[in-house]
C-alpha cells in the first residue's frame, strides 16, 4: 500500500498502469499521492479526447482500488471538455461500485460550469483545494 506523501507508485497497489511514461501528445502524466486516507490523482495540461484513453484505464483502476476516496486534482489543467467530464463521471460511477466516491478539485469557473451543466456537481462535489475535499471525509 502507498505511505502518505508516496507519489508515482500505482503500480503495486493500483494494477500495472505505467503512469510515468512519456505520453505521445506532450501531455504530463497523472500524478498520485496519499493524503490521510485518500489517493490523489493530480491531472495536468490538456485533458480532452487524446488523453480520455490514456487516463481512464488509470482512474478506473484508482477508482476501485482500496481508497475509499479519490480526490481528482484538476487545478493543473489548461484545457477540459466533455470528455474529461465523462472520464470523471466514469470514475465515479466506478467508486461508487467500489462504495468509495470521487471529488474534484478545481478553481476554473468553466470547468465548473461545465461540471454543473453536465449535472455532475452532486456527484463529484467540486471542492476549491485538496485539503477542502479531503477535510469532507473526516
Amino acid at each position: 500500500m502507498l505511505q502518505t506523501g508516496q507519489q508515482d507508485c500505482a503500480f503495486g497497489v493500483f494494477g500495472a498502469i505505467d503512469i510515468t511514461s512519456a505520453p505521445e501528445d506532450d501531455t504530463p502524466a497523472p500524478r498520485l499521492r496519499i493524503v490521510g486516507d485518500c489517493v490523489v490523482v493530480e491531472l495536468s495540461g490538456e485533458v480532452d479526447i487524446l488523453t480520455f484513453h490514456r487516463m481512464s484505464p488509470l482512474l478506473n483502476s484508482v477508482a476501485a482500488g482500496p481508497y475509499r476516496v479519490m480526490v481528482v486534482d484538476l487545478t493543473g489543467t489548461t484545457f477540459f471538455d466533455c470528455s474529461g467530464l465523462r472520464l470523471l463521471e466514469r470514475a465515479a460511477h466506478r467508486a461508487a461500485q467500489h462504495d468509495g466516491r470521487v471529488t474534484v478539485v478545481c478553481r476554473h469557473r468553466l470547468t465548473l460550469r461545465l461540471i454543473a451543466l453536465g449535472g455532475l456537481t452532486g456527484l463529484l462535489a467540486p471542492a476549491w483545494t485538496v485539503g477542502e475535499a479531503v477535510r469532507r471525509d473526516r
